[in-house]
């Protein structure tokens, strides 16, 4: 496959049936930074989960634009219309992940607040239901129950 690594990612102790999208992120907590949208995660019946990712997820994981340059836009309207040019930016490291509610509706549905946010594909996400910094495993639970059950657990390659 070639130098790349897996991600295996369980969650636990979510709400049952409903969607979520997974990203790479600067930081692990608002305003989070640069963020890199990995993948859809929904959960079961019992509230869990399971996904594998493939990509880089190691010191190389990195953003960079060197250069402005022309973006398409897809998505020119609502809350979080698509930008049609990139920012200069340096090379930035992306170490964290996070877990949102692909709709305001779920977050509702689970006693969270039914904020917008962009964190989806089309830019209508739910609010942020956990993060963990990659480096030290420790789970940030922002809404419903504070038990670490509630959170993701990511399997990094060593």
């Amino acid at each position: 496959m070639g130098p790349v690594e897996m991600m295996s990612v369980d969650v636990a102790g979510l709400p049952p049936n409903t969607g979520f999208d997974f990203f790479v992120i600067q930081v692990p907590k608002g305003p989070f930074g640069l963020s890199w949208y990995q993948g859809d995660i929904d959960t079961h019946d019992d509230g869990t989960a399971h996904a594998i990712f493939i990509g880089r997820f190691n010191i190389e994981t990195f953003i960079v634009a060197p250069g402005i340059a022309m973006a398409p836009v897809v998505h020119d309207d609502g809350p979080f219309p698509d930008a049609d040019m990139n920012p200069a930016t340096p090379p930035v490291h992306t170490y964290h992940l996070g877990l949102w509610f692909n709709s305001p509706d779920d977050a509702a549905a689970a006693g969270c607040p039914n904020t917008v946010t962009p964190f989806n594909g089309d830019h209508t996400a739910g609010i942020q239901r956990c993060s963990t910094p990659a480096t030290s495993r420790t789970i940030r639970v922002p809404c419903g129950s504070s038990s670490p059950s509630g959170a993701l657990s990511p399997h990094l390659p060593q």
